[in-house]
């Protein structure tokens, strides 16, 4: 008899396909959970385990807001004092994959170095103004100079003048 796959199977492949495409990540399995790191730092913790789906993420700029969330609740083991939620999710529950997937790059830009966090804020400010704010940031091509005309400028070679 196979197995019963979760309903939260989907969700937990697309969150993690959306962390492991950000820049410079890992995945490891730290006490039997999935864990996606950057410059080996972990920026969360994945688990699917009969039939409940929990994330962890370290949200300095909006952990208030996601603890307002029903199926968030701060991070076990003191983390919840460091800005650390867990969202769970178990039944029926449906998972916001967007909200989450906010909140996987707000964790991201927030554990990773500086200079890699920086670097990946900006790639999403640019992705977010979309092509047509980046056409209008670019400069604008320069025209060709205008070619001299052959007597001119063969004149202007020997140095000689028309009188």
């Amino acid at each position: 008899m196979a197995a019963k796959k979760s309903i939260f199977t989907k969700p937990e492949s697309e969150l993690r396909e959306i962390g492991m495409s950000f820049p410079e990540t890992t995945e490891d399995f730290p006490w039997g959970h999935r864990a996606l790191k950057v410059k080996g730092k972990a920026f969360v913790f994945m688990s699917l385990e009969e039939d409940v789906l929990s994330l962890s993420v370290k949200l300095p700029d909006s952990a208030d807001f996601a603890l307002m969330q029903s199926f968030a609740a701060p991070t076990g083991y003191g983390l919840g004092k460091s800005g650390w939620v867990t969202a769970s999710f178990s039944g029926k529950d449906k998972v916001p994959v967007d909200l989450l997937a906010s909140w996987l790059r707000e964790s991201y830009v927030a554990v990773a170095p500086k200079k890699i966090g920086d670097a990946f804020r900006q790639s999403l400010k640019a992705a977010k103004a979309g092509p047509v704010a980046a056409r209008a940031t670019k400069p604008k091509a320069r025209k060709p100079m205008a070619k001299k005309p052959k007597a001119k400028a063969a004149k202007a070679k020997t140095g000689k003048s028309g009188s």
